[in-house]
């Protein structure tokens, strides 16, 4: 059995690069803060004596684990993808390791992935899912530890927020409509909080300006494809068959105005389509989807600005960060 080497130091990469072993340091908790020329001569020494820095020992030391809690329901045909990258790209920048926890639709997990998290000492933990359990909250208050509530702005965040109104966009939804002509709205909807955000700010705008009491539908579980093209063939048994669907996504939308063209309906001729989210099918459905685009990737890096602030030693007087939205007028609607 051959004799087991030492393991390399922080001093043996310092001497390698040309260094100290503070500025080795330096490199490793916070890349970017080294100039471009040092940190690539680090990194090729870091490579070629093979050192593993030992982030707990660092971590314990500064009371910092550099470990990034991003929680989100799911990963697959998600409208949080670009949110994620972003906020991976910039934290890795600043030399955080990210957990990534997948809460399920409904965020069952969330409470468990939350503990997890904490008893890790993560630095902050980031939400794209809602927690409405009391406990949980309180108890992220009570640590102490940065908490951003994405993708939404809930009236008391734990912490901070960075997101939109969905009452809003139900709202803004409503006024197009009606600045198109339409009259007989059918809304399909997630059963999720947000989703329900978005149908009563459309249902209460709607009927304040003298519209009548939509039709409508809702979904247990994340809207599907097929959820869209079983709708449809549905409110075409509707006694007032409506003139526009409003749908709670993106991948609704798509399933509608394909049983649409299936069953020979005009688009937007007969009926009218309005998605959310602009994911890229909507601009390469043919019609293309009228739908709200939300700037995920924005979101994403206005959580980490968060963090680079607080690590500044800023406090954070706004506890809401609100990114908006835009609505995109296509040819569905």
């Amino acid at each position: 059995m051959s004799e087991r080497l030492p393991l390399p130091k922080m001093g043996d990469v310092a001497a390698r690069a040309g260094v100290s072993s503070a500025t080795v340091s330096r490199f490793l908790n916070t890349p970017g803060m080294v100039a471009a020329a040092t940190a690539e001569r680090i990194r090729r020494a870091v490579e070629e004596t093979g050192y593993v820095p030992d982030l707990m020992a660092g971590g314990l030391a500064s009371s910092k684990s550099r470990l990034v809690a991003a929680l989100v329901p799911d990963m697959a045909q998600s409208i949080f993808n670009a949110t994620i990258e972003a906020m991976v790209d910039e934290l890795s920048i600043d030399g955080h390791i990210v957990m990534l926890g997948l809460t399920g639709i409904d965020n069952g997990r969330m409470p468990a992935l939350i503990s997890a998290a904490l008893s890790r000492r993560a630095d902050a933990i980031i939400l794209t899912g809602i927690l409405s359990d009391p406990a949980t909250r309180d108890l992220m208050r009570s640590r102490g530890v940065t908490v951003i509530e994405t993708w939404g702005l809930p009236d008391d965040p734990i912490d901070v927020a960075v997101g939109f109104s969905h009452r809003a966009v139900g709202q803004d939804i409503a006024h197009f409509l009606r600045s198109r002509g339409y009259a007989r709205p059918h809304l399909l909807s997630a059963a999720g909080t947000r989703a329900m955000e978005r149908r009563q700010g459309f249902v209460d705008d709607w009927l304040a300006s003298g519209g009548e009491q939509p039709s409508e539908q809702s979904f247990p579980s994340q809207t599907r494809f097929g959820n869209g093209r079983a709708a449809f063939r549905q409110l075409r048994e509707l006694d007032v068959v409506p003139d526009v669907v409003v749908c709670s996504s993106d991948w609704l939308a798509q399933g509608v105005l394909v049983e649409a063209m299936a069953a020979g309906v005009k688009v937007p001729d007969e009926v009218a389509v309005v998605g959310f989210g602009n994911l890229a099918i909507a601009a390469e459905m043919r019609p293309t989807i009228t739908t709200i685009d939300i700037d995920g990737a924005r979101i994403g890096r206005e959580a980490v600005n968060v963090l680079r602030r607080r690590a500044a030693g800023e406090k954070i007087l706004d506890r809401h960060i609100d990114v908006g939205f835009r609505l995109i007028a296509r040819e569905s609607a």
